[in-house]
């Protein structure tokens, strides 16, 4: 369905849902991580979503992405929008930085993304998407600076390798989604999504044979939360994005990431009982206000 077929609530409605969507990856290796190391269960994730895309892409007869060229360029993305960016997230959680704390360094995606689409994709930002980009910035600061312990910030309870580890994830969703929008808008949606899936495959195998034990403690909630990863975040919020990538803005595109740290304080307020002080509260109202400004001026 063609972004002008699509009716206008299904169109408005993507956007939030991806947000949804999207801010359960928090929560879920909140969840998985104490059963499984980081490369090992996203290995095993990532199996699982292939073996269920691959039987759907073959019975409905959907395209592949056509030739090596498109092949390559597309298990490339993979390797940046999946394997680095989960890797990273996943691994530095793992090592000991709070959940938090990584949400907000990925949550300088936006800014990132918005100085290097100009030279990479011709986009010019306006004044208003640059003040939409900085309010955004500063609604993630307030919400999570409210929750973080000083004493992470000078690193009392990570090390420099889980610091690294993030900024490897801030670089690969970055990178990955301007590759992406420049390189591979010709992918089929799906057939395009395995490709990825199968780069990504590469990076978790590697780390999981490399750095891991590739043991895995099997109980219910480790499996609920596998589930719940593979359906809900793999297949139902990646569908999402590379919709979202395709028919936007990279630069746009990007600042719907500014309302994932505050939808993921909600969600660890309700299921974990964490604190979500008034400070928080304001930057979600500042964060809202900044996606809202960076929309509006990319489609002006």
């Amino acid at each position: 369905m063609t972004q002008e077929h699509r009716p206008p609530f299904l169109l408005g409605a993507m956007p939030i849902l991806f947000v949804l969507l999207w801010s359960t990856g928090f929560i879920g290796a909140k969840f998985g991580l104490p059963y499984a190391e980081p490369f090992t269960f996203l290995a095993l994730r990532v199996l699982a979503t292939i073996a269920i895309l691959v039987p759907m892409v073959l019975l409905m007869r959907m395209k592949w992405p056509q030739g090596p060229h498109l092949w390559g360029h597309v298990a490339v993305s993979g390797c940046l929008v999946h394997g680095a960016y989960l890797g990273g997230v996943f691994y530095g959680i793992y090592l000991g930085m709070p959940a938090g704390l990584a949400s907000l360094l990925v949550g300088l995606q936006p800014l990132v993304t918005a100085a290097l689409a100009g030279p990479l994709l011709n986009e010019r930002l306006s004044i208003l998407q640059w003040s939409g980009l900085v309010l955004g910035l500063m609604g993630v600061v307030l919400v999570l600076g409210g929750k973080m312990d000083l004493t992470a910030l000078s690193f009392h309870d990570f090390g420099w390798p889980a610091l690294a580890c993030v900024m490897v994830a801030l670089a690969g969703i970055t990178l990955g989604t301007l590759y992406q929008k420049r390189y591979c808008t010709g992918m089929p949606l799906l057939g395009g999504t395995i490709v990825q899936y199968l780069g990504a495959l590469v990076v978790f195998g590697l780390g999981s044979l490399l750095f891991e034990s590739r043991e895995i403690t099997w109980s219910t909630t480790f499996v609920l939360t596998l589930a719940w990863l593979v359906l809900v975040l793999s297949i139902a919020a990646i569908v999402l994005l590379m919709l979202l990538i395709k028919s936007g803005e990279a630069s746009r595109v990007a600042s719907l990431f500014y309302l994932v740290p505050p939808v993921t304080a909600l969600e660890a307020w309700w299921l974990f009982d964490e604190s979500l002080p008034l400070a928080s509260l304001a930057g979600m109202a500042l964060t809202v206000i900044g996606v809202a400004l960076t929309a509006k001026g990319a489609r002006r």
